[in-house]
């Protein structure tokens, strides 16, 4: 997950920097090295990240500015390279021809745990196509910390990444993870979480949720409510900044509305709608099993 803000810890600089386990460095052998680092507090860093940082001969970063912040944070001075979207291209034969004259390669995201909305996964696949090792650092994710905090199921949890930026488009992925027993977890962009909530409230109903905005970060906010709540008070919001992670209860979590609510949205669903698509509009809206709602509807287009 992308962050462009590493705050000090405590309001100011660390209280030193750890020294350098060199043991540790020695047993940095050649290969990929994936690296988590902080999303926000430079001391939730790992002493091992730290190590492997310090010990490789190259650090893909996906965005090298944003890296050089941590890196002079940490004493680390180790060659870059980007690696993102828009550079992956030109970036990755330099890299596979490091991993294959024997170097030892580490990649790194803006904040976090890379690959996890993040680019990366195709030079991983690279890397092991050609035989290299692959090992990971692991360290901070934004994904299991919102879970963590949001107070909901978490025996089975469904990451969604990003949701889609186009109204239709993002309707059509709520719709298809509603049936989903499971957490829900998804990404949004601060602009655009007023309208994903209010989607989100709308096919998906009462469920609870949780907002969490800027983990680990000066300003962290995790907000907890019934999703139409959260879509209301956010649109009320003149401005919302920040690394926002969605996190919404399985179905089942809200309670069943009562038969004449159930037969109004269908109704209303099915007079735009075929009986097919309104059915699972609804079954999504109210967590509830598609093939019940289908059934229901069929009967009540029968009926008249």
């Amino acid at each position: 997950m992308d962050s462009n803000e590493y705050l000090q810890a405590s309001g100011g600089e660390a209280q030193g920097k750890p020294p350098p386990d060199r043991r540790s460095e020695q047993r940095v052998g050649p290969g990929l090295h994936i690296v988590a680092t902080p999303i926000g507090n430079l001391r939730d860093i790992t002493l091992r990240a730290l190590d492997v940082l310090r010990a490789v001969d190259l650090i893909a970063c996906e965005d090298t500015r944003v890296f050089a912040k941590l890196a002079g944070h940490y004493g680390i001075a180790v060659p870059t390279v980007s690696y993102s979207d828009a550079t992956q291209d030109a970036s990755e034969p330099r890299l596979l021809r490091a991993l294959a004259e024997g170097k030892r390669v580490a990649l790194v995201s803006d904040a976090g745990m890379p690959l996890i909305s993040d680019p990366g996964y195709r030079l991983v696949r690279a890397a092991v196509a050609g035989g290299h090792a692959v090992t990971v650092a692991p360290g901070p994710s934004a994904v299991p910390m919102a879970l963590a905090l949001a107070g909901l199921p978490t025996d089975r949890f469904y990451f969604g990444g990003f949701l889609p930026a186009k109204p239709a488009e993002r309707r059509r992925a709520i719709a298809e993870a509603a049936q989903v027993p499971a957490t829900l977890v998804f990404f949004e962009a601060p602009h655009r979480l007023a309208a994903s909530l209010a989607d989100l409230g709308e096919l998906l109903g009462e469920r609870p949720a949780a907002v969490a905005r800027e983990l680990t970060k000066m300003f962290e906010e995790v907000r907890r409510a019934p999703l139409t709540d959260l879509a209301a008070h956010y649109a009320a919001q003149a401005e919302v900044r920040g690394e926002i992670v969605l996190v919404i209860g399985p179905p089942g979590e809200a309670a069943a509305p009562p038969g004449e609510a159930l037969d109004a949205a269908l109704r209303q669903a099915m007079a735009g709608a075929s009986v097919k698509d309104a059915a699972a509009e609804i079954a999504a809206r109210f967590g509830l099993k598609r093939r019940d709602v289908y059934a229901r509807a069929l009967e009540l287009k029968r009926k008249g």
